[in-house]
């Protein structure tokens, strides 16, 4: 349990620093980061696309080939180069992409934040705070009111910051919550350990003085 909570909050640290430093990127060098994305999934389609046909012509019987292969091959090459002439296509598509992900990872602390509540911990009135604010910027992401605005993507990228330094926070406040959470337990299975072992030394004893008095 605890390696599985060290590796989330490994994965959503990371993962907060890279969308820290998407945003910084979109907000001072938006069209260059366009471009380069553009430019990486063209490329992947592209490459893709041009797998499928090379598998298509070399296969060397009707099993290992079918026409799905040389048609998917033609269509990944065809949206690749799409891809590529179009960089404000994907500018227009990676607000939609990020503020689900947004969503979806809020929606998870959250649910974290009624745990807390649940539990009596003072803990979950920040917490929900800060998820229902990151909610809120996924959602505003998602339907990207900023699309008529021509530092739209600076926009966005603001947007990306602050869900990220919030989700930092969030991250930093659960951890700190679960060490004190794992202090508790551990002190409560010592004292469930004592209470037993003096249970059964008791036990142990009331035997021993049994029969001493069966003997008499």
């Amino acid at each position: 349990m605890e390696k599985l909570m060290k590796k989330f909050f490994r994965s959503s640290l990371i993962t907060s620093l890279f969308l820290i430093a998407l945003g910084l990127l979109l907000i001072f060098q938006s069209d260059a980061v366009i471009y380069s994305i553009s430019y990486i999934i063209g490329g992947i389609l592209i490459a893709l696309g041009v797998l499928g046909i090379i598998k298509f012509v070399q296969g060397t019987n009707k099993e290992s080939k079918t026409e799905l292969d040389i048609v998917y091959g033609i269509v990944s090459v065809i949206l690749g180069i799409i891809v590529i002439k179009n960089p404000q296509a994907i500018a227009s598509i990676i607000p939609t992409i990020l503020g689900i992900s947004i969503v979806i990872n809020s929606a998870t602390k959250l649910q974290y934040a009624f745990e807390l509540k649940a539990n009596g911990n003072n803990l979950w009135k920040s917490t929900m705070v800060l998820s229902i604010i990151s909610t809120l910027c996924g959602i505003i992401l998602i339907f990207n009111p900023f699309k008529a605005l021509t530092s739209f993507t600076k926009i966005v990228g603001i947007f990306i910051v602050i869900y990220a330094v919030l989700d930092m926070i969030s991250t930093f406040t659960i951890k700190r919550n679960v060490k004190i959470f794992q202090k508790t337990m551990e002190e409560e299975i010592t004292e469930a350990v004592v209470v037993k072992e003096e249970v059964e030394e008791e036990k142990t004893t009331k035997k021993i003085e049994k029969k001493k008095k069966a003997k008499k």
